[in-house]
């Protein structure tokens, strides 16, 4: 059953079309990754999924709410709402500095959904244990190595406890030996059947992890299939062109 469909989605910023027709979607429990070159607008495509960019056209429904119809957006309520089922994990952690880690998880919980004190210690408490941290509550991010604060950005995304977590480049950031402790982290919730969106240049997490590739080019999914379809049998010689580049 699909939990997020994206049909003929436009972005434009000025002569610039960012997006075209952008159409596809996603299935309650997969873990679809999007990858392609930069600048083919996988970032700006993810950002619209969670009102952090205006589309001007096309359709994104959330749970059967369209957030956006025909590039008319639903109101401002109602948008809060549809948002608030989905988690986003960003490239630059986003962690505020002058809270430590466990404060930098609860914060939200508090403020946005008024848990209880209670509720909220024990959730953070978890979910740091959960991303292998229960060591650094105390710490405040600047005494985190960029993998830690990512684990971190993935906990405090979790503690609200969303239906959906999109990462967008959640390992670009890190040396590579801090990628690894990232993924495993991400694979670990993956086998939990969190429905998932990453868009990502890992190309062996995305044929290890995800159900679904899509392949972006300028704007547009070019193509879109099974990690097996696309890594070892791509269709389109735009795609075989990107994977030659990337795996090579």
């Amino acid at each position: 059953m699909a939990i997020i469909e994206v049909s003929n989605l436009k972005k434009s910023f000025g002569d610039l079309d960012v997006l075209r027709n952008v159409s596809f979607e996603v299935n309650k429990g997969e873990v679809v990754a999007i990858i392609g070159p930069s600048g083919s607008g996988k970032s700006t495509m993810l950002r619209s999924l969670v009102h952090l960019e205006e589309v001007n056209g096309g359709s994104i429904r959330v749970q059967n709410e369209y957030l956006v119809q025909n590039g008319n957006y639903t109101d401002s309520k109602r948008l809060k709402q549809i948002t608030s089922r989905m988690g986003m994990v960003f490239q630059h952690f986003n962690l505020f500095p002058h809270l430590t880690v466990e404060k930098n998880l609860e914060l939200a919980p508090r403020h946005v959904k008024g848990e209880s004190d209670v509720n909220v210690r024990h959730k953070s408490a978890e979910l740091l244990k959960k991303v292998g941290l229960s060591d650094k509550a105390g710490v405040h991010p600047g005494k985190l190595s960029g993998g830690q604060k990512q684990r971190v950005a993935i906990a405090r995304a979790l503690m609200m406890n969303p239906d959906i977590l999109l990462f967008d480049e959640p390992t670009s950031a890190l040396d590579p030996e801090l990628t690894e402790e990232v993924l495993q982290v991400m694979k670990q919730i993956a086998e939990e059947h969190m429905t998932m969106v990453i868009v990502t240049h890992e190309m062996g997490f995305a044929r290890d992890v995800a159900d679904r590739v899509i392949f972006m080019d300028h704007g547009e999914v070019i193509e879109s299939g099974t990690p097996e379809q696309i890594f070892d049998h791509p269709k389109v010689e735009r795609t075989r062109a990107f994977l030659n580049r990337a795996l090579h």
